[in-house]
């Protein structure tokens, strides 16, 4: 049943004062909704009329605070592009409280851009217009996707100006976790030698996100293992719809599984295993590629953070731990192969389907054939080569692809399949709209520079069905001319 308000019920603001700081929102000039998303408040079990209303949007902006919230700022580490910070913590952002959704999930509601708090670092606490309309673009597309995300509930713009390398207006992000627990929260404490902090973290993240862990002879241990199987479940996602998240730090990385702190982000376009965006990433640590070695490299430093509570002769615990640790590779292949081989209508990984599936992301990687095109014109390349233009003229060398879908389709005759029946079960796993960089640019210009949000809207429109043809849409499906391509994406912060 639908209330006005958000009723919260906050496990975390009850844990001990050390894991955070108390922190109302700072309230703003004057607030103005950009946009509420009304499903998801409908799963919040909160009326969208009232979210949209003077009191819902002074509880958004962080002018108002609802009497059962307890406003909390979270203190966390992190390693940053390998480089330990022993406190980060949220500097721009203020856990309002958790809701128990419709379905009996448990939901953190948290305000990005919702002002200074102990962590700011320096900061000013502010979130730019233009990155909150990114993450609620890229974080909604994801849901829409079937990937494990945070969520975007409303976007609101301050009325105030945020400095960067120029006057920006400010504006604030509401948005909805499973939790924002993240492998940077347990580091905090494994840095201070405080056991008695991360017993209790374990616990409580235990009981939110793994309960059957608690019934292990080792529940740090089988906690750890969770951990692992959802983030190897969730990489092996990103990769299947060429998204690079784009600053895998510690601190970004959620004990959920759920993809979460949408910065210098970016879908690929052609497809490039080294592809890079983020203007801050001049190494390339985090390029497309590498993502499961650094979520493996992540699930490293949670690991050594829960070596106390694994076992107390700490050889053993290592011992355990790398044993957890080494199965990550297994988890990952399995899943990524069995996502190759469903983009290409092929029902079961076996080794031949998988060198199949290979060998055509090479072809791709080799002439940089459009990732996202490229699948999805599959479809139409099941019966010969007049249905396979679409396809084969991505390609430089169209030749080469016709002589890698003549392979492909004599492996589709053996399976003695229904043509019309693989078309379907293609489309349904090789999306037709991503929300690509230069569109996404586009959007955040067209707000910034001239207060129109009317690109915004159309844009969420269209993700909202990435799987459907969407007749009068084809532009949004289109890669970038040359002039509109996008090189660089930005934190924002």
């Amino acid at each position: 049943m639908k209330s006005a308000a958000p009723a919260f019920d906050n496990t975390f603001a009850r844990l001990p004062e050390r894991f955070f700081e108390r922190r109302k929102p700072a309230p703003v000039a004057a607030p103005r909704l950009i946009r509420i998303n009304r499903p998801l408040a409908e799963e919040l079990g909160i009326d969208p009329d009232w979210l949209a209303g003077p009191e819902g949007l002074a509880v958004l902006a962080g002018n108002d605070v609802p009497e059962a919230a307890e406003p909390i700022a979270q203190a966390y580490a992190g390693h940053q592009f390998g480089a330990l910070v022993p406190q980060l913590g949220d500097g721009r952002a203020v856990l309002l409280g958790e809701i128990v959704d419709v379905h009996g999930r448990r939901r953190d509601l948290q305000l990005k851009g919702s002002g200074r708090t102990a962590f700011s670092r320096g900061g000013d606490g502010r979130a730019g217009l233009g990155p909150v309309l990114r993450e609620y673009v890229v974080s909604e597309a994801m849901a829409a996707l079937g990937i494990p995300t945070t969520r975007a509930l409303a976007a609101v713009m301050t009325g105030e100006a945020v400095f960067r390398d120029r006057p920006v207006p400010g504006a604030v992000l509401a948005r909805t976790a499973a939790s924002h627990i993240r492998v940077g929260t347990f580091e905090y404490f494994a840095i201070r030698r405080d056991v008695a902090a991360l017993r209790l973290l374990t616990d409580h993240a235990i009981a939110r996100h793994y309960p059957e862990a608690a019934q292990a002879e080792r529940p740090a241990l089988a906690f750890l293992a969770s951990v692992a199987a959802a983030q190897a479940a969730l990489i092996a996602k990103w990769m299947l719809v060429g998204f690079i998240h784009g600053v895998m730090n510690t601190d970004n990385t959620a004990i959920s599984g759920e993809t979460i702190d949408y910065g210098p982000c970016a879908f690929m376009d052609g497809y490039d295993p080294g592809a890079v965006f983020s203007s801050i990433d001049h190494g390339g640590r985090y390029a497309y590629g590498n993502q499961p070695r650094i979520a493996q490299w992540n699930l490293a430093r949670l690991a050594e953070a829960l070596l106390p509570l694994i076992d107390h002769d700490q050889d053993r615990a290592v011992a355990l731990a790398t044993a957890v640790l080494e199965e990550f590779p297994r988890r990952f292949e399995a899943a990524i192969e069995a996502g190759w081989c469903r983009k290409i209508a092929l029902p079961e990984a076996t080794g031949a389907d998988v060198a199949l599936a290979l060998d055509l992301l090479r072809l791709m990687a080799e002439q940089r054939a459009d990732f996202t095109l490229t699948f999805r014109a599959l479809g139409d390349a099941l019966t010969g080569k007049a249905s396979g233009e679409a396809a084969r003229n991505l390609f430089d060398d169209p030749e080469s692809f016709d002589a890698w879908a003549a392979r492909w389709r004599d492996r589709l005759a053996a399976l003695d399949a229904d043509p019309a029946d693989r078309r379907a079960a293609l489309h349904k796993v090789n999306p037709r709209f991503i929300p690509r960089n230069h569109r996404v640019e586009a959007v955040i210009t067209a707000a910034v520079e001239r207060e129109d949000f009317g690109p915004f809207e159309t844009l969420l429109g269209v993700l909202a069905r990435p799987y459907d043809d969407q007749p009068g849409r084809d532009e949004y499906a289109l890669p970038p001319r040359p002039e509109e391509r996008v090189t660089q994406t930005f934190c924002g912060t």
